[in-house]
């Protein structure tokens, strides 16, 4: 008696460590979190940290329009011929110019203009930044299409699969009734025989599925970066409530193009300002300021300077004509975008209603198939009906369902399509 209170007890650990095995070893997943992992391990999303650090630098290098600039020049030069005063007084020695003269000095200036203009650099710099960014959101936003296919077709196949093992298990009950019969005399081993085989067909199809969710499965692991096995249990996501507002990524682009129009016009009118600056210089020359004085000085002199290059007038309207063109053409997409998303909208909403209503049928097409093969089952026992006519109602039956589980995945990828579409995140 001990010794089996130890074999039982011994059997209940067994079970209970082979439960928590498998807990351990099978794990969930959702779509939303799919679509995070996905996008976290796209190559693509390294782009951010470039486009960040790429900006950085060219705000920084726009910055340094603030400081002063130093320069550094000279020259030496001989000349032919100098200035020369024409006078001779008694007791007055007036000094002739060198014809070798030379020059070095260092000069610090301070542009004012730029301390208003460079601004708008910063602006016109920030708006690419950003720009590059959102291109880049929307090469990930196009991931959610991928991993809906591959999760609803995972869905599809999970589904198809339990309604795999249903056909099996009506088919192995209609073995059972079979055998009944031909142990009352009123059926052939033939019919059993015929039953066994299309149980062997059934498992067949059972493998060929499984063998396609491990390719869906390996597809989708490779995109999430994490193990996605037969183990894996993805969950089914919920009936969503769609809204009529469209909020894709590709739309905040257009706004920055339309920012960056109105940025490139005041560029357009920077460059056409007169450009005021202060300088300070100091060097040393022969002669220095004292034209007069044949030696060597050292000099300095500060003061305001002035320039303005009337020639980006020619071209400041045409410049300006360009950049509202461009801003049409930016219309245009942005409308063609619209019209687009528009149409995949109404096609995907016709699709939802398209499913609803077939699901309803499926469902009065299931409940009349299953009365059709449970009679037919019935019927097997006592030999009037035959192994055919079982099989052709269970197969009905299953084609229903099958339609049934097709129909519900479809309506839920629709509905995420549609999602995708008005650019709610999963």
């Amino acid at each position: 008696m001990s010794d089996f209170k130890y074999k039982f007890k011994f059997l209940c650990v067994l079970l209970i460590s082979s439960h928590f095995a498998s807990a351990q070893n099978s794990k969930s997943l959702t779509l939303a979190g799919c679509v995070e992992m996905a996008k976290k391990n796209y190559p693509v999303v390294k782009q951010y940290s470039l486009i960040e650090k790429s900006n950085g630098y060219l705000v920084a290098n726009a910055k340094k329009g603030y400081l002063p600039q130093f320069n550094i020049s000279g020259q030496a030069t001989y000349q032919s011929d100098v200035t020369e005063i024409p006078i001779n007084l008694p007791g007055l020695n007036i000094p002739t110019m060198s014809k070798d003269q030379f020059r070095i000095y260092g000069e610090v200036s301070q542009s004012v203009t730029d301390l208003f203009t460079i601004k708008d650099q910063k602006s016109s710099l920030n708006n690419a930044s950003d720009i590059e960014a959102k291109k880049t959101e929307v090469e990930l936003y196009k991931l959610n299409d991928r991993i809906n296919n591959l999760y609803f077709g995972i869905l599809l196949i999970d589904a198809q699969l339990k309604q795999n093992q249903l056909i099996q298990s009506d088919i192995q009950r209609g073995i059972e009734k079979v055998n009944v019969a031909i142990a009352n005399g009123v059926a052939l081993k033939s019919s059993a025989d015929n039953l066994q085989a299309e149980l062997l067909k059934a498992q067949q199809h059972s493998i060929e599925l499984e063998s396609t969710r491990k390719g869906y499965a390996d597809m989708l692991a490779l995109f999430i970066g994490n193990p996605v096995d037969e183990n894996t249990v993805l969950e089914t996501p919920q009936i969503l409530v769609l809204s009529d507002s469209i909020n894709r990524p590709e739309l905040k682009i257009f706004d920055l193009q339309y920012k960056s129009y109105e940025i490139q016009k005041k560029l357009v009118a920077d460059k056409n300002y007169p450009r005021i600056s202060l300088f300070f210089q100091g060097g040393l020359g022969k002669p220095g300021l004292d034209i007069l004085n044949t030696k060597v000085a050292d000099y300095y002199m500060g003061g305001v300077r002035l320039s303005w290059n009337f020639a980006g007038l020619y071209t400041y309207r045409n410049e300006r004509r360009i950049v509202d063109l461009n801003k049409k053409a930016t219309d245009i997409q942005r409308e063609t975008f619209m019209f687009n998303t528009n149409l995949t909208l109404k096609q995907q909403n016709s699709e939802v209603q398209k499913m609803l209503r077939l699901i309803e049928t499926d469902k009065s097409i299931i409940a009349l198939r299953e009365k059709v093969k449970l009679t037919v089952q019935n019927q097997l026992s006592y030999g009037t009906a035959t192994t055919n006519d079982y099989l052709k109602a269970v197969n009905d039956e299953d084609q229903a369902k099958q339609n049934k589980i097709l129909h519900e995945v479809q309506l839920l990828m629709s509905e995420y399509n549609t999602q995708i579409a008005l650019g709610i995140e999963n």
